[in-house]
């Protein structure tokens, strides 16, 4: 019996046992698998998951995150790996691209299987601004700066975020889309997207909690409907910046690589599994979550990276700049009322 039948039989028996998300989340692990399987052929695929538990096990909690959160599984596994590893950060950082290209696309698939609320003209425009982003990244920056100024930058970035995260959750109203889709909506999520797109050329993530604070800061989207756009919008801008990696850039080495096809299996499950767990929880829970792996990544940052005077004073400047800019996007009121539709999901 070849492997496809096998798999149609075990979708017919329990096909009449799952709800929708997990007869979702069944198909997508059991089409990817059936591939990985045929490419790499039972023996081989099962070594390469014995060689690289580790990267499996850990990204078997990068996954949940990322497909959850819009802070993307880089939390944990970026110092995981560099750290505990010793992966060197710029595999680190392609490998992230490669396995978001897969898992992040399978919770896509997920979201927009069960219907979970996205805001999709936000992910157009801010997909197109990365898609630009994210070339000129590989293209003309990754090289240039040296990797722990550029993660300790990013670090710094999202750490300006909480403050304006806790402040937005007390006695806020929030809304479910931007209606007012205006010359001047589309270029702040096309530079939104650009900024991000160059953010994750350069640490594996970026875009994602990019548009996510500006959805929410600027905008007063609902965290609801922010994570999954924005893991929808990841999912496109890591598919594009793979891509680019694997046949322009040429740098997607050998261990990337087998850390890839040990963690494939695994992501797949993952997360479709935290973008299912994220639409059943509280506005303030998602909040909550996000905050403590801002900490995560901050304390992490701050132990694994060396801290030079270079670095310590690029990255005050940025925790400086986004401070403020989350301050300001916070207390205008600018898209409070006029062109936002107010939302109802908690």
């Amino acid at each position: 019996m070849s492997i496809k039948t096998k798999i149609l039989k075990f979708v017919k028996i329990y096909q009449s046992h799952l709800t929708l998300r997990q007869k979702t989340i069944v198909i997508i692990a059991l089409i990817v698998w059936s591939i990985w399987l045929n490419t790499l052929g039972i023996q081989e695929a099962i070594a390469y998951c014995y060689n690289h538990w580790e990267i499996a096990l850990t990204m078997m909690f990068g996954s949940i995150i990322a497909g959850g959160t819009s802070i993307g599984g880089g939390a944990v596994a970026f110092p995981v790996f560099t750290k505990l590893l010793n992966v060197s950060p710029h595999d680190a950082k392609v490998f992230s691209l490669a396995i978001q290209s897969v898992g992040m696309s399978a919770a896509s698939v997920a979201i927009w299987v069960t219907r979970i609320r996205v805001e999709w003209r936000t992910i157009i425009w801010a997909s197109i601004g990365g898609a630009f982003g994210i070339w000129i990244g590989l293209a003309f920056f990754s090289h240039f700066f040296p990797p722990d100024m550029i993660k300790m930058s990013f670090t710094m970035m999202i750490a300006s975020l909480p403050f304006s995260l806790i402040m937005s959750g007390k006695k806020r109203q929030y809304y479910l889309q931007v209606n007012n889709w205006s010359f001047i909506e589309r270029v702040i999520f096309f530079f939104t997207g650009l900024l991000g797109g160059i953010m994750s050329s350069l640490v594996g993530n970026g875009i994602d909690i990019l548009t996510f604070s500006v959805m929410v800061l600027l905008f007063r989207i609902s965290e609801k409907v922010a994570t999954p756009t924005s893991v929808v919008l990841m999912a496109i801008n890591a598919v594009i910046g793979f891509t680019l990696q694997v046949f322009f850039i040429k740098d997607f080495t050998d261990p990337a690589l087998s850390y890839w096809l040990a963690a494939v299996p695994i992501v797949v499950i993952g997360a479709p599994l935290g973008a299912m767990f994220c639409s059943l929880l509280r506005r303030q829970t998602i909040v909550n979550i996000l905050i403590g792996l801002i900490l995560i990544e901050l304390l992490t940052s701050l132990l694994i990276i060396p801290l030079r005077v270079t670095t310590i004073s690029v990255s005050l400047i940025i925790f400086i700049l986004f401070s403020l800019l989350n301050y300001w996007m916070y207390y205008t009121d600018i898209y409070a009322i006029k062109s936002i539709k107010k939302g109802t999901v908690d």
